[in-house]
């Protein structure tokens, strides 16, 4: 684990709204464990865990063992092979399962909408007959904020405020299934009382991220370590709340331990507010001082090159803060500590 991401599980180990106590001897099952969120999950987990002897059992059903096993060779979960859809075959009681397993670049959403669909409705609905069929406590499943469509500028989007979305256009793939799932997550509660709770997470980025990630945070991170002008391929004018990887973790663990079953919460940082525009801006002014610069080459057709429509996705985040939650990071330290995340090796 990176020094910067050590840090970030002792800050979660720390914030006042956590009650670290519920979680004590239970069995945690985590899908999507190597992913970003996952990942930064499972290290916080398992650190305070180790800190404050509580007894957690983390298991970690992968689709690439060896990566994983790479990956947590510090803790001690227990990893098993898995490849999302599949019956699990797990015959143990688990306390908490986070579903987090779910293809996220825009590139696959296009190029394969089968698969995107279908590795989330199929490998969603699995895991909900397993929770029924074992009475797991609570159930929590990410969600995105894509399924709020296109809110009209200027408007603060609610929970209940889901959009309409063109069914020809294979773009849609990822935030129709997630709609899907949401629905299944709901309709198990309601017909076999499993209960979830879903979190509806904005674009997520920090101490983890790839460096090839086609995101773009990632493509603004990119510039910044090689010196290169920033080109954007739109007028940037889409306009989003961001979250950072600690901030995602805490609220996925007030979401096990505090979130209604059946209900939905939107998490993001509303001060990161802002257009793709001005967040290049910031970057280029506060991450480079000023050594490089922004320029503009636009696209024909930016959907050819999995970009979704201009947006404007100013979020409320009311319903998770009553639970307790809160934001921590802003914009411009979620992207120091994402390049510092790039810069160090694991220890």
């Amino acid at each position: 684990m990176k020094k910067v991401q050590r840090e970030d599980c002792q800050k979660v180990g720390k914030l006042d709204f956590i009650d670290w106590e519920k979680f004590r001897n239970t069995t945690i099952l985590v899908t999507g464990s190597t992913g970003l969120i996952g990942s930064n999950l499972v290290n916080a987990l398992a650190y305070n865990n180790q800190e404050k002897m509580l007894g957690i059992k983390l298991i970690l059903p992968v689709r690439k063992v060896e990566a994983a096993e790479r990956l947590f060779s510090w803790t001690d979960a227990e990893i098993i092979p898995y490849k999302l859809g599949e019956e699990l075959k797990l015959e143990t009681f688990v306390d908490y399962i986070i579903h987090l397993a779910s293809p996220t670049s825009s590139k696959h959403f296009t190029e394969k909408p089968v698969d995107t669909m279908t590795a989330n409705i199929e490998g969603t609905r699995m895991l909900l007959e397993w929770a029924k069929a074992h009475l797991t406590k609570q159930f929590v499943y990410l969600s995105t904020m894509e399924v709020y469509g296109f809110p009209k500028k200027g408007h603060k989007v609610k929970e209940d405020e889901l959009g309409a979305f063109e069914t020809m256009n294979v773009r849609n793939s990822y935030p129709i299934a997630k709609i899907a799932c949401e629905a299944l997550c709901n309709n198990y509660y309601s017909q076999y009382r499993v209960p979830v709770v879903v979190l509806r997470a904005t674009q997520t980025f920090g101490p983890g991220v790839k460096y090839d990630d086609g995101r773009v945070f990632a493509q603004f991170m990119r510039c910044v370590i090689e010196g290169k002008d920033i080109i954007l391929r739109s007028e940037g004018l889409t306009e989003r709340s961001y979250l950072y990887t600690l901030d995602a973790v805490s609220a996925i663990l007030v979401g096990m331990t505090n979130g209604v079953p059946g209900e939905a919460y939107t998490v993001a940082n509303s001060y990161t507010y802002c257009s793709i525009k001005d967040m290049a801006k910031m970057v280029v002014d506060k991450m480079d001082l000023g050594k490089i610069k922004v320029k503009f080459a636009i696209a024909e057709d930016i959907t050819k090159l999995g970009y979704a429509e201009t947006l404007y996705m100013d979020l409320d985040i009311m319903k998770i803060a009553e639970l307790g939650w809160r934001a921590t990071v802003n914009l411009q330290e979620m992207f120091e500590r994402m390049i510092r995340g790039i810069g160090e090796y694991n220890d």
